[in-house]
């Protein structure tokens, strides 16, 4: 019986679980944490640098998670922190070379892992299955903000 007969969520859940185990192993060998490689991709997406404040909204954690996760990433010189010109409470969070070429690796193995998920797939059923998904995440939004 196939996981989306007994329902969707557990399907979704189960695709998100197995595509996230995968990806853990994957850059597992790269001596980095999940959470140090979301902030890796985050940095990467944001141009190289950002405030402190917006790696700990996006992460959902609090301030001292992230200043753990930023003091271990600094000792493996991924990432540098320094404080803001304009207020000295700010600290603003860089990417260094180190973490960029890191980071680089990490996104060819995200690419490696989206590639297993739809191996077989035509394009089509790809842009199908990404519109399907877009709309369950939009429905969910809504419903939640209700």
């Amino acid at each position: 019986m196939s996981d989306c007969v007994r329902g969707l969520g557990p399907a979704l859940g189960w695709a998100a679980k197995l595509a996230k185990a995968n990806m853990d192993a994957r850059v597992s060998r790269y001596d980095v944490t999940p959470a140090q490689t979301h902030v890796l991709l985050y940095l990467q997406q944001h141009g190289g640098r950002v405030p402190q404040h917006e790696l700990t909204e996006f992460l959902r954690v609090k301030p001292s998670t992230v200043n753990g996760v930023l003091d271990r990433m600094e000792e493996k010189g991924l990432v540098r922190r320094s404080v803001s010109g304009r207020d000295a409470r700010r600290r603003l969070i860089t990417l260094t070379d180190k973490g960029a070429e890191q980071q680089a690796l990490f996104q060819q193995s995200f690419l490696d892992v989206e590639g297993a998920m739809v191996r077989g797939f035509t394009q089509e059923e790809r842009e199908t299955l990404c519109a399907l998904l877009d709309r369950v995440i939009e429905n969910l939004k809504e419903e939640s903000e209700t």
